[in-house]
């Protein structure tokens, strides 16, 4: 028999925005792609109605193109087994559901939301399986001429899944070895419903997997208890020859205490769970996501491979091309990875400081429009180059840099009472006329004019250097005082210099 071409799927639902657990999911199915020469497959599982958000699907396919995850097939890129989309498959899930119902392995059952909570109140635990099902109102209890009456009449049902008790249920996951899970534990549950006329994760998820010829199915732990369901609904099809192989991944763990990461866990740390901003539709509230808050997305890939895998290796900083050569789901934790916000942000500092400065300033002119600067690109570049060693978000270039691009109006009062001596208005004033007599004007020349006219005067290094620093940023921050004055120029620095004089006297 050959062995198979590998091919994996990243399914999301459209219910809201993708959590940062779902892209490290997707990443890791990514890599295993492309280390095996196999296709990933995006996959819309959108048959729950009810909580379909619109929106989210444009959300989800963006999120993947700014992150740099790039898919074979998908709503977005086509491929030979479309739709892509679950609710565009309706027709092809109903055949299954007849094949199941046909074979006794599917039962309709006609039970309404009030008679199963009835029951869950009476009944500790309660689940709808071998033991409860025949005292329900389903097709197994009620004669065939009843249920074909209520089918026609339009009553509504639903397919539920006929597993039957005493079996040991065995998955071979590829991270956690062999699953073993007795049937009498696991419930019947629902696979088609006539309400909305689709089927549920469980029987579309199988469907498709197979249809699609998917090979291995790497999903979060969280999906852990349904899969001893999809073994049975494989053999039930008579599909074990290509069923795939199982990797459920560790679970993202929130940064302190215990439990899975949440969104409260970001609002409450100041930190995005999200990788790009989402708005909900419904209520207007807006959270944060990974791009607006000024990560670069090698940074987040990144960070996010090491969260439940190791290269084998203390190598931390990791190229794409790096993380497939070495990406093997052997070293895959079987325990929860801790949510480490601030190591985000260490990686996030390694990005910007590596970054070409050209990069780095075109991501930095929206932030600078947003303040209603307009600058020249080769000047946002210049300004960019010195100060990206001192950030770890993009954002934090403004707050670094602003005074490069508007003059200070008022001056820190602390630093001026620390550092605005009584002689400093007339040493500054001398410095006024030193600098005007520079040429040229950049960082070392000006410098090496400064420091001589300062040693020949005998004045004070620091305090000079000090008001300097006060007149031209407003306040004692920012890089080499002389790539200031270069970067302002020679008229702009001398403007400041003065300014500064004429208000703090």
């Amino acid at each position: 028999m050959n062995k198979r071409k590998v091919r994996v799927r990243f399914a999301p639902s459209p219910t809201g925005p993708l959590h940062i657990g779902g892209v490290r999911t997707a990443l890791y199915n990514y890599l295993f792609a492309r280390q095996q020469g196999g296709d990933l497959i995006l996959r819309i599982e959108d048959t729950d109605s009810q909580r379909f958000v619109p929106g989210a699907e444009a959300y989800i396919t963006e999120a993947f193109r700014w992150l740099g995850i790039r898919f074979d097939e998908g709503p977005e890129y086509g491929g030979e087994f479309a739709p892509y989309r679950q609710s565009e498959r309706k027709d092809i899930y109903n055949v299954y559901i007849g094949q199941l119902l046909d074979a006794g392995h599917a039962y309709y059952a006609f039970d309404t939301p009030e008679e199963l909570e009835s029951r869950r109140k009476k009944t500790a635990n309660f689940q709808y399986d071998a033991s409860s099902r025949m005292q329900m109102r389903n097709s197994l209890t009620l004669p065939a001429e009843e249920t074909r009456r209520l089918i026609e009449s339009g009553e509504k049902y639903v397919v539920r899944v006929r597993i039957e008790p005493d079996e040991l249920v065995r998955v071979n996951d590829l991270i956690r070895g062999e699953v073993v899970v007795h049937s009498s534990v696991m419930d019947d549950k629902v696979l088609y419903k006539s309400a909305d006329r689709l089927p549920t994760y469980h029987l579309a998820n199988i469907v498709d997997d197979h249809l699609m010829e998917i090979t291995h199915v790497i999903r979060g732990e969280e999906w852990l208890p349904s899969a001893p369901l999809h073994v049975l609904l494989y053999r039930y099809f008579g599909w074990t020859d290509t069923m795939p192989c199982f990797a459920h991944l560790p679970l993202l763990l929130k940064p302190e205490g215990n439990g899975k990461l949440s969104k409260r866990d970001g609002d409450r740390l100041g930190f995005p769970v999200f990788p790009l901003e989402w708005e909900d539709p419904k209520t207007g509230e807006l959270s944060p996501g990974y791009r607006e808050s000024g990560y670069l997305p090698e940074a987040v890939v990144n960070f996010l491979a090491l969260l439940g895998w190791n290269p084998g290796n203390d190598q931390e900083i990791l190229s794409v091309d790096e993380m497939i050569r070495l990406f093997d789901l052997s070293h895959c934790s079987k325990s929860g990875a801790r949510f480490d916000y601030e190591k985000g942000k260490w990686f996030n500092h390694h990005y910007i400081r590596t970054k070409a400065d050209k990069e780095l300033a075109n991501l930095f002119l929206p932030i600078l429009k947003a303040h209603g600067i307009q600058a020249e690109p080769a000047y946002v570049e210049k300004v960019t180059s010195l100060v990206k060693e001192r950030v770890n978000l993009v954002k934090e270039l403004w707050d670094l840099s602003a005074f490069f691009f508007s003059a200070p109006v008022a001056y820190e009062e602390k630093t001026v009472k620390k550092r605005w001596k009584d002689d400093s208005a007339a040493r500054l004033a001398e410095l006024a006329e030193v600098a005007n007599s520079c040429t040229p004007f950049d960082a070392q020349h000006t410098e090496a004019c400064v420091k001589s006219w300062i040693e020949s005067k005998g004045y004070h290094l620091g305090n000079i250097m000090n008001a300097l620093r006060l007149a031209l940023v407003g306040e004692s921050k920012g890089p080499h005082i002389f790539d200031i004055t270069e970067t302002l120029g020679k008229e702009e620095t001398i403007r400041r210099i003065r300014r500064a004089i004429d208000v703090l006297k």
